[in-house]
């Protein structure tokens, strides 16, 4: 049985622990939340390192993407290389690939027709494929990555915007603590209704779950949410907001919607090669052969 752990900075109250088959291959896949303790995540990695087949990275990334540019957040370094024997990964690797797909999977299967959708994109920089998935299938997306992560109160209308703002703040925003971009620890619990406006003008709000819960209103009558990770009780959290659909990248294993650094992981132990050697056509090989098919709830 192959070992997968995923080391995340964020709430243990999201801690999970699965057994699953996954192209004939038995695996453990457990989350372990750090309630943002970067040097207790630190310490748990270098324990367990080469005890266990793959680390995802949770409730950080690595990199951050804009056109062809890639940015690193300084403050995930550490928690990167305290990896030696076991790779590690933070999901970037597959993000791309499997959020390509659940867009056209929403638009496709789910009889979600995007073209004029109004699409709010809580983040862009961290899940630019999906960005440029939903454009290209005629959204008109709006991207909160300056309200969201900065808590400066301007939407970015376009891609090409976006990535002219990420020109001038990533030099600077990329060695921050993480904390100041990302609510971590008890802070991924928080719910405080914020930027009303732009959750009620939009058909469709994308992207990041915590992101997405940190402001989201009370009421949300209607709604799509299309995002990754979540729990029983977000699925919860959503319908007594009136929600009307959930649709997740990543599939349900025991009721649970890991992130993409665990289903990465998963990924990177069948194939047994380092992260940077995997392009993305391997990663879509492995999707479609192992099945693995996007979670769609209705709510309401």
């Amino acid at each position: 049985m192959k070992r997968i752990v995923s080391i995340s900075i964020g709430s243990s109250s999201r801690d999970h622990r699965v057994e699953a088959q996954i192209l004939g291959q038995e695996f453990l896949i457990e989350r372990i939340g750090t309630d943002g303790d970067i040097k207790k995540t630190i310490e748990i990695i270098k324990d367990l390192d080469g005890k266990v087949d793959a680390f995802g990275m949770g409730g950080i990334d690595i990199y951050l993407y804009s056109k062809k540019k890639r940015y690193i957040l300084r403050s995930a370094l550490p928690i990167l290389k305290a990896a030696v024997k076991t790779p590690i990964v933070d999901g970037s690797g597959l993000k791309n690939t499997l959020e390509r797909r659940v867009v056209k999977y929403l638009n496709d299967e789910c009889g979600i027709n995007l073209k004029d959708k109004n699409i709010l994109l809580v983040c862009g920089l961290d899940r630019f494929g999906m960005a440029e998935a939903l454009e290209s299938l005629g959204g008109k997306v709006t991207y909160g990555d300056l309200m969201f992560a900065l808590g400066i109160k301007i939407p970015i209308k376009s891609l090409a915007a976006l990535h002219n703002v990420a020109t001038v703040f990533m030099p600077v925003a990329s060695w921050l603590p993480f904390r100041m971009l990302y609510p971590t620890g008890k802070n991924q619990n928080s719910n405080i209704p914020k930027y009303h406006n732009h959750y009620y003008n939009a058909d469709i709000i994308a992207g990041d779950f915590i992101y997405i819960k940190k402001h989201i209103p009370e009421q949300m009558e209607g709604k799509i949410i299309l995002t990754n990770t979540v729990t029983l009780e977000d699925i919860d959290f959503l319908r007594e907001r009136g929600v009307k659909m959930l649709i997740t990248s990543t599939p349900e294993l025991n009721g649970r919607s890991f992130g993409t650094n665990v289903m990465e992981a998963v990924l990177l132990s069948l194939i047994n090669k380092r992260p940077d050697e995997i392009s993305p056509h391997i990663y879509e090989d492995l999707i479609v052969k192992s099945g693995f098919r996007h979670r769609v709830e209705i709510l309401n």
